[in-house]
């Protein structure tokens, strides 16, 4: 049991424990099956073709349920029923050897190709868990997205950065955010001392006054937009909304804990009770390569832990990929026969910009 201390924004120690359950090790004998797999749907892919590809996606569903039936059976399990911390770790998952360089920049600018086992491997489990898709806003719209630290940007509180990640919905302001989530590691930082952490709703709920869950339910909060979203320039929130909503006893989250504004005293007050007790209930782990982390983006929230970056293209790489429930429901929101939803300012999606 680890209960590592992470120091959060005001300067106060909280302690972090492994997750209690949803922990999965793939074995020896199913990743070699992945592996090929994944080897053989890359191979049968056209050269010049990506991987927003309706039909290939479809291959890949097809081909996990059909190579490993028990990590499946894992993750339907988890899509349907959840667990208490509103993560699924899994461990030993086949990915690429030997690895390119960590990207400086924060984006591998070479073919997908050279990373087909570990992209295929994300691609088959997050199809298990619902439709993957991306946004055009972030990332250059890529259905796979890296996720390493990038030179002055230490300091931010987005992916780039390396200072404590505060807990949060992911693209919570967005109409359409993920529903599932998940992190793959290629490389660990150099210390292993960057620790993913989450907290689900399940582990607090019953340790808020009813009070507290009345006003989370309200419509008193809003997000502001992440800056690849909003631009450099502007502040843009989103309409407003609750934390909670959805079924009373299991209810789902919806909250950033750098970018929601609460609109009174007593959402605010309310938004720190319940900051305050997810941060005494978190879970965390540093992954190492072949780790996933899934989130329950829905009931979940999760964050990072502050590592040194080295920027000696060895540094922390991680693959991020979305999921959504059902990807017809977004139709309006994306380009044709593509996963990837249009940028945000082409529909309405809320709040009012302040400069």
């Amino acid at each position: 049991m680890c209960s590592a201390p992470v120091i959060d924004s005001a300067g106060r120690s909280w302690r972090i424990t492994d997750p209690h359950d949803a922990v999965l090790t793939v074995g020896a004998l199913e990743a070699a099956d992945l592996a090929y797999v994944a080897h053989r749907l890359a191979s049968e892919h056209g050269a010049a073709k990506g991987i927003d590809d309706h039909e290939f996606l479809v291959r890949a569903e097809v081909a996990i349920r059909r190579a490993s039936p028990e990590l499946v059976a894992s993750l339907v399990h988890f899509r349907l029923m959840g667990s208490r911390d509103g993560i699924m770790l899994l461990r030993g998952l086949p990915i690429d050897n030997p690895l390119p360089p960590t990207p400086r920049g924060g984006s591998f600018m070479g073919s997908w190709r050279e990373l087909s086992r570990s992209t295929m491997t994300q691609l088959m489990v997050m199809s298990v868990l619902g439709d993957v898709i991306s946004y055009a806003d972030e990332k250059d719209g890529r259905l796979i997205q890296d996720i390493c630290p990038v030179p002055g940007a230490e300091h931010q509180q987005e992916n780039t950065g390396s200072t404590l990640l505060e807990l949060h919905t992911e693209d919570g302001f967005h109409p359409n955010k993920p529903a599932f989530l998940s992190l793959l590691a290629l490389r660990s930082d150099h210390a292993s001392e960057a620790m993913t952490v989450a907290c689900g709703i399940r582990a607090v709920l019953a340790q808020l006054e009813p009070e507290v869950v009345g006003v989370l339910r309200e419509p008193w909060y809003r997000i502001r937009l992440a800056s690849s979203f909003a631009g450099a320039d502007v502040t843009t929130y989103s309409r407003p909304k609750p934390v909670l909503s959805g079924c009373l006893t299991d209810p789902d989250l919806c909250v950033d804990f750098h970018a929601t504004e609460p609109m009174n005293e007593m959402a605010r007050d309310a938004l720190e009770e319940l900051r305050q007790h997810m941060f005494g209930s978190l879970v965390g782990v540093a992954l190492e390569p072949g780790d996933m982390l899934i989130v329950d983006n829905r009931k979940a929230v999760h964050g990072r832990t502050a590592f040194s970056p080295r920027y000696d293209s060895r540094d922390r790489w991680l693959r991020r990929c979305f999921a959504v429930a059902d990807i017809r429901m977004s139709h309006p929101m994306r380009y044709p026969a593509s996963r990837v939803h249009r940028p945000l300012d082409s529909f309405q999606v809320g709040g009012e910009p302040h400069e």
